[in-house]
């Protein structure tokens, strides 16, 4: 009987572990935001804002609007970690989504969304410079 061979899997660079690092960070993100949005929709008195409220929405709708974005960025940090194409097309757009998000809720809290802006940005690095590079996405 003869004997069967597999076929050879590409080697996995060293630059995979980008890609878990941002799965895990979106994921992160993602819980970081539900948690913002639910102290801004259970506690009026949290957050302290101008007479104008903040930028466009008042505290109420940037609570929920962090809720949904958070919910959807920890998804899409779930789905990441599987290394299909199109969990990295989804990581990118929430995380640049929630980059911009942050930004209006700056004036709110300005070295939280600052840090938030940060990591969505190095979350997208990540995923658009080294996704290629996860074994079994091709």
């Amino acid at each position: 009987m003869a004997e069967q061979t597999w076929p050879s899997r590409p080697r996995a660079s060293a630059w995979t572990g980008w890609i878990g690092f941002a799965a895990i960070m979106m994921i992160v993100i993602g819980a970081f935001n539900v948690i913002e949005g639910v102290v801004a929709l259970f506690d009026d008195e949290y957050y302290v804002v101008g007479p104008d409220n903040v930028l466009v929405l008042d505290l109420t709708g940037w609570g929920w609007t962090h809720l949904v974005i958070g919910v959807l960025i920890a998804l899409a940090g779930a789905a990441l970690l599987t290394g299909a194409a199109w969990a990295r097309v989804v990581a990118v757009v929430f995380a640049a989504l929630n980059a911009v998000v942050q930004l209006g809720f700056v004036s709110v809290q300005p070295v939280w969304s600052t840090i938030v802006i940060a990591l969505c940005v190095v979350v997208v690095w990540a995923v658009v410079v080294h996704g290629d590079e996860v074994g079994g996405a091709r």
